[in-house]
């Protein structure tokens, strides 16, 4: 029998065994309502968009079983979703130990799936099977429609609980499976779908599965042509595919992506990586299909692969025997954009959000993978090999040279003794949960901060000018510069490991919270943009922690006779001064567009902007961070295509700021 006639039987038996009685039943679902965060992970923006992803990772599931190629995900009017595939569709029949229909169980049962039965499906994202029962609890309603066996079936949920039994509505040719769900807008903070954020998912995903199709539809919004807004991902060759959409930003050290692909010690595993002439590293790994952000054991076993195989080759050619100093791991992944991508039957995650993989096995077969793909690439691309190798050699030169730098940092660090920046006014708390720190953009706007601030457990640090872009900065000229040597030292943190010269040290944080407070300008924004950026390459534990936010200040402030109204956007302007005329349209209303914060003075910048009863702070979170380091590269770093690209696709959102 060929390998090929021999997958298709073995595809038919998973597909006949897939039944009833591959659903195991674990436990309830009743808490589910009650505690939303603890099983979707919060109940704001993220949470709402979370729903999307447990669904489709049930259709992404059955494309890694070797029965579905299309998934269709559609935000539709009053930001219900339907998702679409074309696997198996849901087992019907009855359940013997719950006496009602598998797909009742599935749908109302927390813990219930085909994922706990390993015959069903070898490997799954969605490993603790809360997913879709999870989405069923959370939605006001939720329509389930299953094709399989030449016929169609139908459920209807509220809040989680069926309406009716599992009816049979038809014939059909079609197989697959349909939900569609509303989300409750009592339990969600947000309640609008966004389709960028959507978006990134479904490409990252598209990337992680070659052959697959998603496909996207806006049903809120039209083209000009009368058609729905809508987007399709596809791609043929996968990770290649997806470092080069990363890296697309960036200029190039290396013509071609090195990539594998293979089974290592039983485990599935998919590298692709490339050197540019940036001075960050980018890793993005993945355990089927989940970012684990954290890393884990399989992001230990390629750095462990890439530095000993690339050190060796150094040594090798002689390249390294002048230098008076030992090269280390990070020098050999600076400038360096990967994305490792591993499948494990039954993975060990760190903690409920499955963001740091534990299987001790995964190390030593992701390192053999890495250390194979790159002895073979080194040998037949000898030129790119020498490029690689001087980029390596440049980055550990700069990094002893950061040394210095980064140890007068670490003397000025925070306890001890005097030795915080001068522009710090400090607050009288000691309690980091407790204690905020604004940075604040220029002298001007950081004394009215002062002087507005609860001195209790409010710090500010004015920052002047604009900060160092450090996407395009070697660590040195980074530690050098002095605003960002302030940041590091009034909050107390510390850098460097031996295993990462670059690692942050966070435990003796000051503040757990802290804020960006700049003007609501152009130049505001950019500093504000400069800042984040600061933070995302190099402080990028204290925004997964929650602890950086961005203050908003108000744009205008509408007043008649004494009656005083701030507004942060012209619909609230409009509306505040329609309600002040009263029909009068004689009526004086005076309108002030602050364009500074140095506008305000220190009462009103307390009641609009830092007085924790009234303000409003936006947490910086990582939703994706694949797609949030191809920003920030386009964004700021040396190539202008992209980003005048970006700018003109955008373009109709902009407005002037006079």
């Amino acid at each position: 029998m060929s390998e090929t006639t021999l997958e298709m039987s073995e595809k038919k038996k998973a597909a006949a065994s897939y039944s009833a009685d591959s659903i195991q039943v674990l436990e309830g679902l009743e808490a589910v309502r009650k505690r939303p965060a603890m099983y979707i992970g919060d109940v704001g923006v993220k949470g709402l968009h979370h729903l999307v992803y447990e669904v489709v990772d049930n259709s992404i599931d059955e494309a890694l079983a070797g029965h579905c190629d299309t998934v269709d995900v559609s935000i539709l009017e009053g930001n219900s979703i339907r998702v679409k595939d074309n696997g198996r569709g849901i087992p019907v029949d009855m359940h013997a130990k719950e006496k009602r229909s598998a797909l009742e169980v599935v749908m109302t049962v927390l813990h219930a799936g085909g994922k706990f039965d390993k015959d069903s499906y070898k490997v799954s994202g969605g490993l603790h099977g809360v997913g879709v029962s999870c989405v069923n609890a959370l939605s006001t309603h939720m329509t389930t429609e299953v094709f399989r066996d030449g016929k169609s079936y139908m459920q209807e949920y509220s809040e989680g609980k069926p309406l009716y039994p599992v009816k049979e509505t038809g014939t059909t040719d079609y197989r697959g499976t349909v939900q569609t769900f509303t989300p409750d807008h009592t339990i969600f903070q947000a309640t609008e779908y966004n389709f960028d954020t959507l978006a990134a998912r479904l490409r990252e995903l598209a990337y992680l599965n070659k052959g697959i199709t998603l496909r996207l539809t806006d049903e809120r919004r039209k083209n000009d042509d009368g058609s729905f807004v809508s987007e399709t991902f596809y791609s043929e060759q996968g990770l290649v595919e997806f470092v080069k959409y990363l890296d697309g930003t960036r200029v190039p050290l290396i013509e071609e992506v090195i990539y594998m692909e293979g089974e290592k010690q039983g485990i599935p595993v998919e590298i692709a990586m490339v050197y540019n002439d940036s001075f960050n590293e980018n890793l993005h790994s993945y355990v089927n299909n989940i970012n684990t952000h954290e890393g884990g054991t399989h992001l230990a076993g390629f750095r462990s692969g890439l530095t000993r195989t690339l050190k060796k080759y150094a040594d090798a050619s002689g390249a390294t025997s002048k230098l008076k100093f030992e090269i280390s791991g990070d020098d050999f992944r600076e400038g360096l954009t990967a994305v490792i991508s591993v499948k494990v039957a039954e993975p060990q995650f760190e903690g409920q959000t499955k963001t740091k993989l534990g299987n001790n096995e995964v190390s030593g077969a992701v390192n053999i993978a890495v250390s194979e793909m790159l002895e073979n690439y080194l040998e037949e691309h000898p030129r790119d090999a020498k490029q690689i190798v001087e980029k390596v050699i440049l980055a550990a030169t700069a990094r002893h040279a950061a040394r210095k730098a980064r140890e007068m940092v670490q003397r000025k660090g925070a306890f001890t003794g005097g030795g915080l920046p001068g522009k710090l006014a400090d607050c009288s708390s000691k309690d980091p949960g407790a204690s905020e720190l604004f940075l604040v953009e220029g002298d001007s706007a950081g004394g009215t901060a002062k002087q507005g601030r609860n001195r209790e457990f409010q710090a500010i640090l004015p920052l002047r000018g604009k900060i160092l872009n450090v996407e395009k900065a070697m660590q040195h000229k980074i530690l050098d510069n002095e605003e960002i040597r302030n940041i590091y030292t009034a909050l107390g943190v510390s850098i460097g490991t031996e295993e990462d010269s670059k690692a942050l040290n966070m435990d003796k944080l000051r503040y757990h919270k802290i804020v960006i407070m700049c003007d609501a300008d152009v130049d505001g924004s950019h500093i504000q943009t400069l800042i984040m950026t600061f933070f995302f390459r190099h402080m990028q534990p204290l925004i997964e922690s929650g602890y950086l936010y961005i203050a908003t200040p108000p744009l205008y402030q509408v007043k008649k006779g004494k009656e005083q109204v701030y507004c942060w956007n012209e619909a609230e302007r409009d509306a505040v001064i329609e309600a002040m005329k009263k029909g009068n349209k004689d009526a004086s209303v005076n309108v002030q567009r602050y364009k500074g914060l140095g506008e305000m003075n220190a009462e009103q910048l307390w009641e609009t902007t830092m007085d924790p009863t009234r303000r409003t702070l936006r947490q910086v979170t990582i939703e994706n961070g694949a797609e949030a380091d191809r920003i920030f590269s386009m964004l700021m770093g040396d190539e202008v295509p992209p980003r005048r690209d970006f700018i003109e696709k955008n373009a109709v959102y902009a407005k002037l700021d006079v």
